[in-house]
């Protein structure tokens, strides 16, 4: 059982946790495992913990929605407290956390990683027309069954997927959705009747070189149309139009209008309010960490890992796998009065889905370094290979809930 928060409004513990998604609890459980004395705080409503990753998945018809979700009482760390509401505010300089209701949480150090939002209001007429009218996104838990739907339904016209501006979590998950949909309707025999295009607000495939040749063979295998520094601003769902801002060579914008019979949507994407408004953020309002030891820059007693951090890697749950034992290390060097000794080297990694069977195992580092878990001759991460299909569709999810999730830190180093 986990504990149960006191009544009283003025609370202490050791170490607060902001978030109880894949690295508020794979900390609290990895600190847990290196001093059982701490008292721990999770501060988060959900009522349910979803595995993300897996909604590609279900957007190609691999995995049902159902297998990605477990409720947040069978995954919370034992003898660990849970606030089940938001926080509404930090003062790092008093060492205090506001909570919705009122109450205020003392701390020894805090670990901030709420995650990101998800800003569908930035595209006019997208949220009213999500689920509905050929327009849907796997990065949200219950649009992934209509993306496979329409996927399925589809037999001829246009499907268009969209990229916003970086950062992004997953930043391979809006081409993951495209090839999955491509080598459905390839095995189908209809792929010669849709004219897929994947509409990049940046300028490239992907942000590390030494991967793009690989996805570039995908990209010329299913016959799909590049359209990079195209912006997606509005969506006309019962029109069936998309409306993008392109930004040409020369500095110059126009506008472009696409039509289409299933639009695939990546929102762009920030730090909650509760980062971005903060004495915590950075310049563009994003937590602000040094990008090795995960401490924040001016606030000794901060750390955070994961979507919300500035630190230039990829927003993955791989990423996070490899940050949480860090950032427990040194929370714990920290309460110690020692040095912090553990480093993040900016690990993270995107397993490309090509096709139901192939994936391109991205692994890298700070500055695009290549960082291969496995060995060339057992994976190749530069083309797409079936065994790195295995770690994606079987044992990627064993590591989270099983390992992850319960503080069994494995192949981090």
């Amino acid at each position: 059982m986990t504990g149960q928060p006191t009544r009283v409004r003025d609370i202490h513990h050791d170490v607060v946790v902001i978030g109880a998604g894949t690295a508020g609890i794979a900390i609290a459980q990895g600190l847990r495992r290196r001093d059982a004395r701490l008292d721990i705080a999770l501060i988060d409503p959900a009522s349910e913990h979803y595995y993300q990753p897996g909604w590609t998945l279900v957007g190609g018809g691999v995995f049902d929605a159902d297998q990605t979700r477990r409720a947040m009482t069978a995954v919370l760390p034992e003898g660990v407290v849970h606030y089940a509401c938001s926080a509404a505010g930090i003062d790092p300089d008093r060492g205090v956390v506001r909570l919705e209701d009122g109450r205020t949480l003392n701390y020894r150090a805090l670990v901030v990683v709420p995650g990101l939002e998800l800003h569908w209001d930035a595209i006019d007429g997208l949220a009213g027309t999500l689920g509905k009218c050929g327009v849907t996104s796997n990065y949200r838990f219950d649009l992934a069954p209509y993306t496979w739907s329409l996927v399925k339904g589809l037999r001829q016209g246009r499907a268009l997927f969209t990229q916003p501006a970086m950062p992004i979590k997953c930043a391979g998950a809006p081409q993951k959705a495209m090839y999955l949909a491509c080598d459905h309707w390839r095995r189908s025999g209809v792929l010669d009747n849709i004219n897929v295009s994947f509409h990049n607000a940046g300028g490239a495939l992907f942000g590390v070189p030494a991967y793009i040749p690989a996805l570039m063979e995908q990209v010329e295998r299913y016959n799909i149309e590049l359209e990079f520094h195209q912006q997606l601003m509005a969506v006309d769902g019962p029109g069936r139009q998309a409306h993008f801002v392109i930004h040409d060579a020369d500095g110059c914008q126009r506008e472009h209008v696409e039509s289409f019979d299933m639009l695939h949507v990546v929102p762009p994407q920030r730090a909650p309010a509760l980062i971005r408004d903060s004495r915590l953020a950075n310049d563009v309002g994003w937590l602000d960490l040094h990008p090795h030891t995960l401490q924040h820059q001016h606030h000794p007693a901060v750390f955070g890992v994961g979507d919300v951090s500035a630190t230039p890697n990829a927003k993955t749950a791989a990423a996070v796998r490899v940050q949480a034992p860090i950032v427990a290390d040194n929370v714990v060097a920290y309460l110690q009065g020692e040095a912090l000794s553990a480093r993040y080297q900016g690990y993270g990694a995107c397993p490309l889905t090509v096709s139901r069977g192939q994936v391109v195992l991205a692994e890298f580092g700070y500055g695009g370094e290549l960082m291969p878990t496995l060995p060339s001759w057992l994976n190749d991460g530069q083309r797409a290979t079936g065994l790195a299909w295995q770690l994606k569709a079987h044992l990627m999810p064993i590591i989270y809930w099983e390992m992850m999730l319960k503080g069994r830190e494995w192949m981090v180093s």
